[in-house]
């Protein structure tokens, strides 16, 4: 008898990506027009602090978040994530200086330090193994739209109303968020109640080991993503660009595109290899925004990006759900979106600290980035070549 194949594609599945599309862009539209804003209240030295505080408290909280996903369940974990984005958005206007902004940038790094980690965990739950890859590169791509309509739309409400709007249209954003996932089905069979326990770890409950190799490639991956968040508001101004959004809105309909296929790729031909022509991408990418003196060149660095990031992070999550213990998988998750964060947290520092608003200093971060992402390539291939021969 012939085996049905498992329909992904159901209304889990879509409330699951919807959420996911409006918690993305919720953060996300702030992103290009927060270096302007830090800078209006006398904080311009502490750009590098505007990504790096986020990726924090989003690396700290991972454990805690794959317990509790892991044991209260996916859904509670999503929602907190989502509720702590709505609470921020109202948070920013009424905390107006440079010591209530970085504050607000720690407390907004929970939200991401929560979501993503149980909705990876949910898509594994509603999804089979060997369509892994699809899957989650479907729900990559919603949360890649959030990405992509979100700094688009934070710039036009900024240029069109206020600062202000755009925080609050952020909160909204996040509450309809929230209104969808609580209406979601819980898919971890044995839940556990609430204690003060659960928030008890020990070293075993923050990494999961099985999955380093993925991690430490994730790593070196985001390292140039945190120096693209950190700079590229700034050289987009710089080249008479007003739509500071724009580029992040290019990356991530270029990764959209490729999307479509890249999980699937993954899943016929393995991760390794579909990992490794995106890290060449990757390199290639960044040179290209390192070159950028022109606005052609920029949007150009920006799709060749998406490009990259559409085939690996398909590929890189569903690597790590591969590796990672089914009764372990928040903690997975976890440990994956730590390294993530700690990438972009790294990246974003390095950008900060090396730049001080000196635009041709730009150029060095992203061949730094570059070269970064070429020691990732050399471990991959080191990595399978040692797995042959044993």
């Amino acid at each position: 008898m012939q085996k049905t194949k498992h329909p992904i594609y159901n209304l889990q599945f879509g409330l699951l990506c919807l959420s996911s599309l409006l918690f993305s862009a919720s953060f996300n539209m702030l992103i290009p027009e927060l270096p302007a804003y830090l800078s209006s209240l006398g904080g311009a030295e502490y750009k590098g602090l505007i990504i790096a505080l986020f990726t924090l408290t989003a690396g700290i909280s991972r454990p805690f978040s794959g317990r509790l996903t892991d044991t209260l369940g996916r859904v509670p974990v999503m929602a907190v994530g989502s509720i702590v984005c709505f609470i921020c958005g109202f948070l920013y206007p009424v905390l107006g200086t440079v010591s209530g902004f970085l504050f607000l940038r720690l407390l907004h790094g929970f939200s991401t330090g929560f979501k993503p980690t149980a909705t990876a965990a949910y898509v594994a739950d509603i999804a089979p193994k060997e369509r892994w890859g699809e899957a989650l590169g479907i729900h990559g791509l919603c949360f890649s739209t959030g990405m992509a309509i979100g700094p688009a739309i934070g710039s036009y409400i900024t240029l069109h109303f206020s600062i202000n709007v755009l925080f609050y249209v952020s909160s909204a954003f996040a509450l309809l968020s929230i209104i969808i996932v609580m209406n979601m089905k819980e898919t971890l069979a044995v839940k556990q109640k609430f204690s003060l326990s659960l928030l008890k770890l020990s070293r075993r409950d923050i990494i999961a080991p099985e999955v380093l190799p993925a991690a430490i490639v994730i790593i070196m991956t985001y390292v140039g993503y945190g120096a693209i968040l950190t700079l590229i508001p700034d050289q987009s101004a710089h080249l008479g660009i007003a739509n500071k959004g724009l580029f992040f809105m290019v990356f991530t309909i270029a990764s959209l595109v490729i999307r479509f296929v890249a999980g699937k790729a993954s899943d016929r031909y393995g991760r390794t290899k579909v990992i490794k022509v995106g890290l060449v991408v990757l390199l290639t990418s960044l040179i290209i925004i390192g070159l950028a003196d022109s606005f052609i060149l920029l949007v150009t660095g920006a799709a060749v990006y998406g490009v990259a990031q559409g085939v690996l992070s398909p590929a890189l999550n569903a690597w790590t759900v591969d590796m990672s213990l089914p009764d372990h998988r928040g903690k997975a998750m976890a440990t994956m979106y730590i390294a993530l964060e700690a990438g972009i947290g790294l990246g974003a520092l390095f950008a900060g600290w090396y730049y001080q608003d000196v635009l041709a200093r730009i150029p060095l971060v992203m061949y730094i980035s570059a070269g970064i992402t070429l020691c990732a390539f050399a471990y991959m291939f080191l990595r399978e070549r040692n797995v042959v021969k044993t």
